[in-house]
């Protein structure tokens, strides 16, 4: 399963600015970034530079480096994830684009957010070290539906 860099970084991001109850804007002005680069930044639709990473980081008071060896271990645990390859009828592609489900040829989510996808609301408890993986991973995930012929 491929994982965008950009996008295990800004769940991550978005993660540590809401556990600590902190708004887009009170972290755009510490970050001093603005607010609309910050939001794309955590809903990974923009790489964010070094720089800008260790702005962002000291605004949210987390070291860069924790930051970097989770979004390392999120990214680790879910290519080690196997999603099934079936073969596709053209009605059940058409229902996979409809409903957001994983498509079973390309094993991606259609609506594009992979780690929200897999891992759904636990991605804020997942803790791997290593090769094993935390309990909130373990968690069963669904096989797309086959469709009767």
């Amino acid at each position: 399963m491929t994982v965008l860099l950009r996008e295990a970084i800004g769940d991550r991001l978005r993660h540590a600015r809401t556990n600590k109850r902190r708004t887009l804007r009170d972290i755009s002005r510490a970050a001093k970034v603005s607010l609309g680069y910050l939001s794309e930044v955590e809903r990974g639709q923009k790489e964010a530079s070094s720089e800008l990473l260790a702005s962002i980081c000291e605004a949210l008071e987390l070291p860069l480096a924790e930051l970097l060896s989770n979004v390392a271990a999120d990214i680790s645990a879910l290519e080690s994830v196997d999603v099934p390859t079936m073969p596709e009828t053209a009605e059940g592609e058409g229902r996979a684009r409809k409903t957001g489900e994983p498509s079973a040829a390309t094993g991606r989510l259609d609506s594009g957010r992979l780690i929200d996808g897999v891992i759904g609301n636990d991605l804020p408890d997942l803790r791997v070290s290593g090769q094993r993986v935390g309990p909130s991973l373990r968690t069963t995930i669904r096989a797309p539906k086959m469709v009767a012929a």
